[in-house]
């Protein structure tokens, strides 16, 4: 396997430079990332010297404290841990191969998924490839796009939202879901039937950095809803959200499968506003260009058969969470 990347000046970056930057990135220091690699500070150090020079760029700064990376450092940075990621792909490809499948898949899920269909998901991804080593992250998707364009996560279940920082994702739509404004069970404005007699309310809602403009657009402004942004705490997480809605009497607007999914059944109330919102899309979401790997392929395979399995049952659980969704796989 080649160990390195053709640079502008004409001088290589090797593998194991690439090694070294991002174990200085993720342990803060060159002792650190040392000891991490388990090779010499002295090889670490001349690894990063070597890349600096190739680059003939200043790529860090190193300081008291430990090292900060420049913007230089910081775009190299992104593209060696996606080097890196795809080098552990094809080693997995190939381990798969030879009938040894080992590796590593790290996964966005959305909150909704995990609270329904994800423990079955696991359990049959688990016995079709036991070998790999599974990590899932909660993951609203502000919180997926840094780890997906950097090559930390796979790839992610969730909503891509059409935001200039977006062009540089890929995603295939598995299914639809209506969404909604929620309260606790039991809030004053329960039994409010239009956006306007929320305004005076306080709000949680989570968004992409760049997708601000959008919510807005889409939850009040297109109803002729103007608010008082100070009245809106952005959550990074469905627990911070839950807490916000039950203790701290906020609405929020999102998958309104989530009044029907365990811990909110029976706790949160989904409200039925005169205003219509448009369906989302769940989608498996990836970086352009990006191939997932078979553990990869694997996994999604095992989410569809579990979303299909439940949206064929009788159960009366079952036919309540798919009042909302429309499988488009």
């Amino acid at each position: 396997m080649m160990t390195t990347m053709s640079c502008h000046q004409g001088e290589q970056m090797k593998l194991h430079q690439l090694q070294a930057l991002i174990a200085c990135a993720e342990t803060g220091s060159i002792r650190a990332a040392a000891r991490s690699l388990d090779i010499s500070q002295a090889a670490v150090t001349k690894a990063l010297r070597e890349l600096e020079t190739s680059q003939q760029l200043p790529l860090f700064s190193r300081t008291p404290s430990g090292l900060n990376f420049t913007e230089y450092g910081k775009v190299l940075l992104t593209h060696a841990r996606l080097v890196i990621k795809q080098l552990e792909h094809a080693q997995t490809e190939l381990d798969h191969l030879r009938g040894k499948a080992q590796g590593r898949l790290c996964v966005g899920v959305t909150p909704w998924i995990a609270l329904t269909f994800l423990p079955e998901v696991v359990v049959a991804f688990r016995e079709r490839m036991p070998e790999i080593h599974l990590e899932l992250f909660e993951s609203l998707m502000a919180v997926a796009q840094p780890l997906l364009r950097d090559g930390s996560m796979d790839f992610a279940i969730g909503q891509l939202h059409p935001t200039p920082s977006a062009q540089e994702f890929a995603s295939e739509t598995l299914l639809d879901y209506q969404t909604s404004v929620l309260v606790r069970q039991g809030h004053a404005c329960q039994g409010a039937r239009s956006i306007h007699e929320l305004l005076e309310q306080d709000w949680t809602l989570n968004y992409a950095p760049d997708g601000h403009d959008r919510l807005m657009q889409e939850l009040f402004w297109q109803h002729g809803a103007r608010i008082d942004e100070k009245r809106i705490v952005r959550a990074h997480s469905l627990a911070i959200l839950q807490m916000l809605l039950e203790r701290a009497d906020m609405c929020t607007w999102g998958p309104s499968i989530l009044s029907m999914a365990p811990p909110f059944l029976g706790r949160l109330v989904s409200l039925e506003l005169v205003e219509q919102f448009e369906p989302r899309q769940l989608s498996i979401v990836t970086r352009r260009n990006g191939a997932l790997s078979k553990p990869a392929l694997c996994f999604t395979d095992c989410l569809l058969q579990v979303i299909r399995r439940h949206a064929r049952s009788a159960k009366k659980e079952d036919r309540q969470l798919f009042e909302t969704l429309r499988l488009r796989l």
